[in-house]
């Protein structure tokens, strides 16, 4: 009885560690070309492949996986959940570690499990109207976003901060602490610490998740989880499904308490289809031997708790939340420093494809895309935004092309990519340390990758602030060979802002184009 048990969990546990196998090589590998698929889970979210698709207006090639999940979940029920999730996996180890022994019974009422389909209702009327907030609910899109801006820089920065510490340590230490670091180095660790914005608020927001789990079992999932939400209406009426022999059974509720989902009611013969993630702790626990899963008949499952007024109610409010975020940005000038990766599409479609999964930021070999805050409007939040103070855009790389799953990022060919204006620098003149006559620097000029140099330097003399005339090499932006791709400004000595800034104007998104 318990083979199925350890069968899902070794599925589980493997599709986790896959999972973190495709993160840990989404990453430069000394070939711009990835060997891997390594956005391969967001391709198989319905949620997220339905949402950019009709936010979108497009059917979205690269999402055809999902369409193979959906079509197994209409015949094998919401095993995903219980088989295939990694967050999933993540908040089982939670419970397993953490919250095991806290009393959760009869915490949460039953009828908050209706509140995942109300969610998934609004976010789909707001994605048919184009506004696409499903990045703030589905699974996937929650747990790489969280790996690549809070997990990942933290782990790397304390592994970094301990095996110094080792190094130091008296005696035999270091000799064995060295090859593990090196091992970690090559494998693991970022050559470079990673840096992202909002690290701390995605952090608790995670945490949240997982916290929940202290309420009540699988709290995200039996109630806010959208793709559950979406996998309980496809799966309820599934091929497999949990069946009990009525006549062996001495109704113990063994079955009942040890369900995760609340799936089993009062009667333990009846069965919620739809909430059940066919994890086979009913029949592991069950002393009779009573519970099977299986293809055979079985009785109708309950309906879905939810009443017309309310699945109205969600979706009207989907459709209604679209016009006041609109508004916001309707007829203002866009944010100058809202500079979006080579590749991106034009601004609207460009946020209505966006799953703010982070690929892209997690694979910058400069860590120059970072997360927005609101320079794209709430409607933007999370999205990708170059800032070129933190990292650049590497001349000779198209990865967050490669990574994007839904298209937002166009898969762009080198020769193109290099040709795509993300922007234009100018230089301010009142801070250049030649321009006001402080000292030598050709620093920018000597980092421009572009093949004829868009900053190019001019021999002037300047009157320096103690009132002497000197020569200086002063740096000139030339406009039509500047990709914007911000190397100028990241490598500026200068130690608080830097004397070049790198704005959106120019952009090949807007203008249609390419530099020379």
């Amino acid at each position: 009885m318990k083979t199925m048990r350890i069968l899902r969990r070794l599925s589980q546990w493997t599709v986790f560690a896959i999972f973190v196998f495709l993160f840990l090589n989404t990453e430069y590998k000394d070939n711009d070309v990835l060997p891997y698929a390594v956005n391969l889970f967001l391709r198989l979210d319905p949620l997220m492949a339905g949402a950019a698709s009709l936010a979108g207006r497009a059917l979205i090639a690269l999402v055809w996986p999902a369409l193979v999940v959906a079509l197994l979940t209409v015949v094998l029920g919401r095993f995903f959940c219980g088989w295939a999730c990694p967050l999933g996996a993540v908040i089982d180890a939670a419970d397993a570690t953490v919250f095991r022994t806290s009393a959760r019974k009869g915490a949460v009422p039953a009828s908050w499990r209706r509140y995942k389909f109300l969610i998934l209702f609004f976010l789909a009327a707001s994605s048919f109207f184009t506004l696409q907030w499903v990045f703030l609910f589905d699974p996937i899109s929650i747990l790489i976003r969280t790996f690549t801006v809070s997990v990942y820089p933290a782990m790397n920065l304390v592994l970094h901060q301990l095996f110094e510490g080792l190094y130091r340590a008296p005696g035999p230490i270091p000799r064995i602490s060295e090859p593990v670091y090196g091992f970690l180095k090559s494998h693991i660790l970022a050559f470079e610490q990673p840096v992202f914005r909002t690290a701390a608020f995605v952090a608790i927001l995670f945490l949240g998740i997982l916290a929940a789990e202290g309420v009540q079992r699988r709290f995200w999932c039996r109630n806010l989880c959208p793709l559950g939400g979406l996998m309980a209406l496809m799966g309820r009426f599934g091929f497999f499904r949990r069946r009990i022999t009525a006549e062996g059974c001495t109704r113990c509720g063994l079955c009942e308490s040890n369900c995760r989902m609340g799936a089993i009611g009062g009667d333990v013969a009846v069965t919620d289809h739809g909430e059940c993630i066919e994890c086979m702790d009913c029949q592991a626990v069950c002393p009779e031997e009573v519970i099977h899963f299986s293809g055979k008949e079985g009785r109708r499952p309950a309906a879905v708790d939810l009443t017309r007024r309310g699945v109205l109610a969600s979706a009207a409010l989907g459709v209604i939340t679209v016009p006041f975020f609109r508004v916001e940005a309707h007829g203002k000038a866009r944010d100058p420093l809202l500079i979006r990766p080579p590749g991106a599409l034009p601004e609207g479609e460009f946020l209505a494809r966006c799953t703010r999964c982070g690929e892209c930021m997690r694979v910058c070999i400069a860590n120059g895309l970072q997360p927005t805050w609101f320079e794209a409007g709430i409607e933007g939040m999370w999205s990708p935004i170059l800032v070129s103070r933190i990292g650049y855009c590497e001349y000779n790389c198209t990865l967050c092309g490669q990574v994007c799953p839904t298209g937002a990022i166009r898969r762009l060919p080198l020769r193109e990519k290099r040709k795509v204006k993300l922007g234009l620098a100018y230089v301010d003149r009142s801070r250049c340390l030649p321009w006001a006559g402080h000292s030598e620097c050709i620093v920018c000029e000597e980092h421009c990758p572009t093949g004829s140099k868009a900053i190019v330097l001019k021999e002037e003399r300047t009157l320096t602030p103690r009132g002497e005339w000197k020569s200086f090499k002063k740096p000139y932006v030339d406009e039509d060979l500047c990709v914007g791709c911000g190397i100028c400004e990241t490598k500026c000595p200068l130690t608080d802002r830097a004397a070049v800034l790198v704005t959106s104007r120019g952009e090949t998104r807007s203008t249609g184009v390419l530099a020379r």
